[in-house]
């Protein structure tokens, strides 16, 4: 048992540290500051917590946010009072938004130094609004035994709230007096002699269980799914065990008979061999009206978020197909606000529910048939245009890493561009890559320092990133002597916002440049100088396919690739049409 008797703050502390590792804590990232003195010290000290210091609050909290992708767990973040916790929002509506568990600690000043300019304070009650699953602000700290209990269950509550139902922060405002350092104080000495012996032993990991169907959705299930015509749309998901995920949807395509439209960041993609009726080129075979009338589907089912595709949901919002939306938390995942239903269930459950003999489905092979063509031959375009292509170009970047990569690889997505590219080109594999992105809120805060934490005590991994998502976050690279493991950064360099050449925004000149495609003229090699970071500037394929496997085992590498962002935005106008032109098979 690690409790502090030095002092109330230090008892405070370490109770709550101490709680929070019974639970399952295994990491805290720490920002420095004063008012939180109480907390780094009682993390710093846990013999059984990791806890990395980080200067910069805004790359800490994406750090502990990548950690906790790779975890499936929650990670705490730690800062001081004022402004340091504002620093933390962005981190805090990605992980909201993408339900991702994290346990947010601000330290306070206490409530007779507000409101009174004591310095370094402001109002920290529901800073982060509606974000956090949950949030309170503790009492002052004290040793009177019921509040120590209070305190215990209250920490309880918060890792619950962070877990279950559904993933996501939770905010604890933590104010302390002085003194804030482990100064002896009398009334906590005099603790220690009396303090129970078993006052964590109710204290372990919260169970997660899944509840049993019951018989009316079962009957929903049999009498919406009976359509001759239906598809599967797997979407963003990053499951904490993706083989079995994989393996659930399998089952329920081959007992309907439903092709699998999946999402170029689903772990489906990398799972390929699972599933005979995967569909990885749906962008771009919706692309011929013709096909998309033909392919129109009677029901849908729609496993998480709907894919980034902004031609299936156009093509979605069209058809108006009745929708059944398979996920277990309780967010709403239909922007299109059509026809659906929400079942909060898991695909694993739904895959148990779905046998033969509950499901009659009289399929319509020539539909089924139509879109594993149609996926054979678009692939073969893609794969034959690819090939031909001997210069550095952005769109072959993705087509030629998801043949690469070593097996297992965990390898992050940054925002803008890269997501597209891996949804248009992204070849099916057996090669089980991890993908990681940070699509809650799909903005490009915190890429390296969310890609760094899940490189983190992991496997070697790999970020693709562009130059403005990697510039936005450079103060990630104060993180290279924390890593514990490798990362290869693949640098996208096209000298601005390559996204925003795919936008009618492109023909207005001005101000598009300045204000829209904002390029930048840094030299990277100088910027990884000041780090101490690898830099190789790539000028071929087979370089980079040389570097990308194996992998370094420690240390961070940027793999430089310069390309023209108004030529590769003019290829892709060019060629995503094309690839599905053909009328017959």
């Amino acid at each position: 048992m690690s409790i502090d008797f030095r002092n109330l703050n230090t008892v405070w502390a370490s109770i709550l540290v101490e709680t929070l590792q019974h639970l399952g804590l295994t990491t805290a990232i720490i920002s420095p500051g004063s008012r939180s003195t109480p907390l780094t010290f009682a993390f710093a000290t846990h013999p059984k917590i990791e806890t990395i210091p980080i200067l910069d609050e805004r790359s800490a909290a994406f750090f502990a946010l990548g950690i906790a992708k790779k975890n499936h767990q929650p990670v705490v973040i730690v800062c001081t009072s004022g402004t340091a916790g504002a620093n933390f929002y962005p981190a805090i509506i990605e992980a909201k938004e993408s339900r991702i568990p994290l346990l947010v600690l601000t330290a306070d000043r206490p409530p007779e130094l507000r409101n009174c300019h004591a310095g370094q304070t402001i109002d920290q009650v529901k800073l982060y609004g509606n974000y956090p699953n949950w949030q309170i602000e503790l009492s002052l700290p004290s040793v009177e035994l019921k509040r120590l209990k209070y305190l215990r269950q209250t920490v309880i509550h918060g890792w619950e709230k962070a877990t279950f139902p559904t993933p996501g922060p939770v905010h604890f405002n933590i104010p302390f007096r002085d003194p804030l350092p482990p100064i002896p104080q009398p009334e906590a000495i005099t603790l220690e002699s009396k303090f129970p012996q078993k006052f964590f032993a109710t204290v372990q990991p919260v169970l997660r269980t899944e509840y049993l169907p019951n018989y009316d959705l079962i009957e929903l299930l049999k009498n919406q799914l009976k359509s001759q015509q239906g598809i599967i749309i797997a979407g963003l998901a990053q499951p904490e065990k993706p083989q079995e995920y994989c393996q659930a949807i399998a089952e329920i395509s081959q007992t309907l008979n439903f092709p699998v439209l999946a999402e170029g960041l689903s772990p489906l993609r990398n799972y390929s061999q699972l599933n005979p009726y995967l569909i990885s080129t749906y962008d771009l075979i919706l692309r011929n009206h013709n096909l998309a009338e033909k392919l129109i589907p009677e029901i849908v089912l729609q496993i998480g978020e709907l894919p980034t595709s902004k031609q299936l949901r156009s093509w979605l919002e069209v058809t108006n197909s009745h929708r059944l939306i398979i996920d277990k938390s309780d967010h709403n995942f239909d922007p299109l606000h059509g026809k659906t239903t929400h079942l909060r269930i898991s695909v694993k459950q739904l895959a148990k529910i779905l046998t033969p003999e509950i499901i009659l489905n009289n399929y319509n092979i020539n539909y089924l048939n139509l879109w594993c063509k149609a996926e054979v031959k678009v692939r073969e375009n893609i794969d034959q245009k690819m090939a031909t292509i001997n210069h550095i170009l952005e769109p072959k970047i993705s087509w030629l890493i998801s043949q690469t990569l070593a097996k297992n690889t965990p390898i992050f997505i940054a925002n803008s561009m890269p997501v597209r590219d891996v949804e248009f080109f992204w070849v099916p594999n057996n090669s089980q890559i991890q993908s990681f992105f940070n699509r809650g809120a799909n903005g490009i805060d915190g890429t390296l320092s969310t890609a760094l934490g899940i490189a983190h005590c992991n496997q070697s991994s790999v970020i693709l990133t562009g130059d403005l998502a990697l510039l936005h976050d450079t103060n990630g690279f104060l993180l290279r002597n924390k890593l514990v493991g490798h990362l290869t950064i693949i640098l996208i360099n096209n000298q601005g916002g390559g996204i925003f050449e795919m936008l009618p925004i492109a023909k207005f000149e001005p101000p598009f440049t300045e204000f829209f495609a904002t390029p930048q003229d840094i030299n990277f090699a100088d910027l990884c100088k000041t780090y101490g970071v690898e830099h190789q500037n790539i000028s071929s394929w087979k370089e980079l396919q040389q570097l990308l496997n194996p992998l370094p085992s420690s240390g961070i590498r940027v793999l430089e690739l310069q390309t023209n962002r108004q030529f590769d935005a003019r290829w892709r106008l060019d060629n995503l049409d094309k690839f599905a032109e053909f009328q017959h098979f």
